[in-house]
């Protein structure tokens, strides 16, 4: 179906007032073409209006780029997915000697490695930076033993920085640059803060819901080693330039067979409702919309949000970039909208509890969860309900205060959590509590697996 610009403009306008999104861009790549739309301002304090080649923070949009990097190592024999890091890498280690030896390329891709996601390091603003990330990270607990479980795990895409840089004699940076932006035509990409600067840049922005967020203090907090998981700059239009590229064969810049494999289901998720994800494939978020298939990725950088969603069956590709305000009931009401009507896609409903919320054994899952950078605390209240807070520890103590969550059971060992305001950007939060192969207890909060200890 083709794409009614006006009519998509005024919806796009007309639903990020509503939901107090400062500002907001939309690319989408319909029948061959790609329409870009803007609406808003990048900073509420200067009334700098978005324009469609304004560029956003994308945040975890940038594991993707990495992935990319990696499978075209893969594409031309200078990689194999299935090999240790250690052979590629023998400066990388976990504190567990065993599992170091095991954990592979391709476990890292598909967050299957058991690495972590919140080890914050400050390494530096040198080209060094990826390599003294790897260092530092040698003494940083595993979430699970390697191949057991799926763990959103942010430290092991600065390990597959490093080998991209180990193998190309170049940094991350200057990769992306050379094997991705410069061949595809992204002039609107880049990573570092002061590129950024030569274009009209979105200010992240953050607030009570409901109401229109105020200009963050800093527009973002993350280390250059943050890169390869956490920031790419792009506009929305060059984002799906990007996707188009996974969508059409690779355009000579990667083999079929290697985009292919990006989109292959390595793993199945037990958190289907935060980023909507039923599977994992080499980097990309997998989706099933009721029998039709997909693939993207989501990314939050300190207020901003980015949504990438692409449907191959209908040449479809959709982003979203945003900076501020509640951008995930924006998302989810405009996607829902466009890639039903030009894709045939059902989004899934909102998660949330039940009308009548099933009755539940909350012994098994009350007690301590920890891991790299995060504390979860359940107990039972007076009331017999129970609460969940979440608390940033260790480098990632800064980021923000304790939040108690109240939990109401939505099925057995799955609970939607009340309460997360703008930390999460979500009227309810999904919690799930699983065991592992060996027997141990973990609790999901974003896909992070998180093991009790106590």
């Amino acid at each position: 179906m083709a794409m009614n610009r006006a009519r998509w403009q005024a919806r796009l306008d007309e639903l990020r007032a509503a939901h107090h999104v400062p500002g907001a861009s939309l690319a989408v790549l319909v029948d061959g073409q790609i329409h870009e739309l803007a609406s808003g301002v990048l900073h509420r304090g200067t009334g700098v209006e978005v324009t469609t080649d304004s560029v956003f923070l994308t945040g975890s949009v940038a594991k993707v780029y990495t992935a990319t990097l990696v499978m075209r190592l893969v594409d031309e024999g200078r990689l194999e997915l299935d090999a240790p890091v250690v052979d590629v890498l023998p400066e990388f280690a976990t504190p567990d000697p065993e599992a170091t030896k095991t954990i592979t390329i391709r476990q890292l891709l598909s967050h299957t490695g058991g690495v972590t996601n919140d080890f914050t390091y400050d390494s530096g603003r040198g080209d060094d930076c990826v390599a003294k990330y790897v260092e530092a990270a040698r003494g940083v607990a595993l979430d699970c033993p390697p191949g057991t479980a799926m763990s959103y795990g942010s430290l092991g895409y600065v390990v597959l920085a490093r080998v991209v840089e180990v193998l190309t004699g170049l940094t991350w940076d200057q990769a992306l640059k050379d094997l991705l932006f410069t061949p595809l035509g992204l002039e609107h990409s880049m990573t570092l803060p002061e590129e950024a600067l030569r274009f009209r840049v979105a200010m992240s922005h953050l607030g009570t819901p409901g109401q229109d967020p105020d200009p963050a203090p800093a527009w973002d907090l993350m280390p250059r080693s943050a890169g390869p998981y956490g920031r790419v700059i792009v506009s929305a239009g060059d984002a799906v330039r990007f996707a188009r590229m996974h969508l059409e064969g690779g355009l000579g810049v990667m083999s079929a067979a290697a985009v292919a494999a990006m989109q292959r289901r390595e793993v199945d998720v037990p958190d289907k409702w935060t980023v909507s994800a039923d599977g994992w494939g080499l980097g990309w978020t997998l989706y099933d919309w009721d029998g039709v298939p997909g693939f993207g990725h989501d990314g939050a950088a300190i207020g901003q949000y980015a949504f990438l969603r692409v449907v191959p069956h209908a040449g479809v590709a959709v982003a979203l970039l945003t900076n501020g305000g509640g951008a995930r009931p924006l998302y989810a009401e405009l996607f829902r909208e466009l890639l039903g009507e030009l894709a045939g896609v059902r989004m899934p409903d909102a998660f949330g509890p039940p009308a009548e919320p099933p009755v539940v054994d909350l012994e098994p899952v009350l007690g301590t969860y920890r891991r790299e950078g995060v504390v979860l605390t359940v107990s039972r209240r007076d009331d017999g309900r129970a609460v969940l807070r979440y608390e940033f520890v260790d480098g990632m103590a800064h980021f923000s205060p304790p939040t108690d969550l109240e939990l109401e059971p939505v099925m057995e060992n799955v609970f939607a959590a009340s309460g997360a305001g703008h930390a999460f950007s979500e009227e309810y939060m999904p919690v799930v509590f699983t065991t592992l192969p060996d027997g141990s207890r973990v609790c999901y909060v974003g896909m992070r697996a998180t093991p009790k200890v106590a």
